[in-house]
């Protein structure tokens, strides 16, 4: 097999004259069509774009970007069916419905890299990439596994708090379980998620059950002055979203594998229809649930409110909680994992991360690379941040993309209005989501400044020091070829655009 690989990498770099270019100047093969022309990546001539639907008789140019197809012997597989992609949502979080539009507009996997890409251009997308992959999602998971440890570890240790570098190892732990499972199978990836999000559901059924019986005793006091106190100013406000709004974040998730869906246009809407509802419907109910059991300043004091929970509603079955948090976190982690190793597979093949990012194992079809890379720096942040510096600094900098992306839909509504839209949000959505973003983003700036936001914008634009040079110019080290060489051998993986040969 690595003989294979290593004829492989020589192939790509001494082709036939019958083999093209794709769009960072790589070889690809070429295959005829009916008509005689010659197209790379498989695509024919004439069938390679749309009528536009105006009446104009013009060419409409397809929003998604060339790489894997079902033509490459090595691709990404369609196995995400509307089950997978509901349970993909459910157990990752909430959002908006514009990103069914923009989601069935454009199907190349890659969420809001491949949104900024139509909108804007790959300056701007670059940027998302290269803060999404080395912050947003390491953080997101960093996030999540810290959660899952923080329940695992209360379970063993009820008369003091957890010990912090325990936590932190079970975290490590669970990262590394993860991973294994994505990078070994897209359908056990898949699997685990619709098993532990099925168990999530249980588990909020439970907690549902338990706070109606306490309601049904009388215990109404707590709803009752739940928002007594003083109003916060507006910066406050603005910071306490983050927290709230965390808990919803994930709504995009899907979009990032929309080339492993099957049929997107009509799964990939009705998944967030369903998901987006259904979490909605979850979240209330277990708040209310939660004040029917103790007050809210309770809440606040209480290091694991489902725990706290339990051991006033379950008694001798209150074991029942931690483990419901565990199974809901782990999975939750398990859907940011699958999600955001196809964030690097997109960019990467798009030439705006290591094209290393964009390999596919030869057979499992999985992109580990892109898993391994990711995980490695959730890791790193694991081990030397904590869930509420982390939150702050995911949620101020997510904002200013998600806020991004409502503007990418509203913009395309005027330079492709045309285009197909299989499912068509009423506009008033995505402005209403913008405005909420500028506020998250400015109001906790002008109310309390601190320079860790100073410090998160900077590093944003401090990406264009490595576009320019590696992106725009096309710049590459001679090292590289050697560097991506050694990883294709140490992990099996190949360009999805590779010629038949392991057939």
């Amino acid at each position: 097999m690595r003989d294979k690989i290593s004829q492989l990498f020589c192939l790509q770099k001494n082709t036939c004259k019958n083999n093209s270019t794709d769009n960072r100047g790589h070889n690809v093969p070429t295959k005829a069509t009916s008509n005689g022309t010659m197209c790379a990546n498989g695509t024919e001539g004439p069938e390679a774009t749309e009528t536009d639907s105006s009446g104009t008789g013009r060419m409409r140019k397809p929003l998604e970007r060339n790489g894997s197809t079902q033509n490459d012997t090595v691709h990404l597989e369609r196995r995400l069916g509307l089950f997978s992609g509901v349970a993909l949502i459910v157990g990752t979080m909430i959002g908006a419905l514009a990103y069914a539009e923009l989601g069935t507009m454009n199907t190349s996997s890659g969420a809001e890299w491949a949104y900024f890409m139509d909108a804007y251009g790959p300056a701007p997308a670059f940027l998302f990439s290269w803060v999404s992959t080395l912050v947003l999602k390491p953080s997101q998971m960093a996030i999540i596994c810290l959660s899952f440890a923080q329940y695992a570890v209360e379970a063993f240790v009820t008369e003091c708090d957890p010990p912090r570098g325990v936590v932190k190892m079970v975290a490590l732990v669970a990262i590394v379980m993860i991973l294994f499972v994505n990078c070994y199978s897209v359908n056990l990836g898949m699997a685990v998620q619709n098993v532990f999000t099925a168990a999530k559901l249980v588990a909020v059924v439970i907690v549902i059950c338990g706070g109606a019986w306490k309601l049904l005793q009388g215990n109404t006091q707590h709803l009752s002055h739940a928002f007594d106190g003083p109003m916060p100013n507006i910066g406050a406000i603005a910071t306490a979203f983050y927290t709230g709004l965390w808990a919803y974040d994930g709504w995009n998730n899907l979009n990032y594998v929309t080339e492993e869906i099957k049929n997107p246009s009509k799964n990939l809407p009705r998944s967030i229809m369903i998901g987006i509802p259904l979490v909605t419907l979850c979240y209330a109910l277990i708040n209310i649930s939660y004040l029917a059991a103790m007050s809210a300043q309770e809440m606040i004091e209480s290091e694991a409110v489902a725990v706290t929970f339990g051991n006033r509603i379950l008694g001798a079955l209150a074991w029942l909680m931690p483990l419901s948090v565990t199974v809901s976190t782990f999975g939750s982690a398990n859907g940011t994992l699958f999600a955001a190793g196809r964030l690097c597979f997109a960019a990467s093949r798009e030439g705006h991360l290591l094209d290393i990012l964009s390999y596919v194992h030869v057979r499992r079809l999985t992109p580990a690379p892109g898993l391994i890379f990711h995980s490695l720096i959730a890791s790193a942040m694991v081990l030397h941040g904590t869930i509420d510096s982390l939150i702050d600094f995911f949620s101020f900098t997510a904002w200013i993309f998600y806020g991004g992306a409502m503007l990418a839909l509203i913009v395309m509504r005027y330079t492709k209005p045309n285009h197909p839209r299989p499912y068509k949000v009423p506009i008033v959505i995505p402005v209403v989501v913008l405005i909420i973003s500028v506020y998250l983003v400015a109001a906790p700036i002008f109310q309390t400044p601190r320079i860790e936001y100073l410090y998160a914008l900077l590093f944003i634009f401090a990406g264009l020091i490595f576009y320019v040079p590696f992106v725009k110019l096309g710049m590459t080290p001679r090292f590289m070829n050697k560097v991506t060489l050694f990883f294709q051998l140490l992990l099996e993986v190949v360009p999805t655009s590779s010629m038949a040969m392991f057939e």
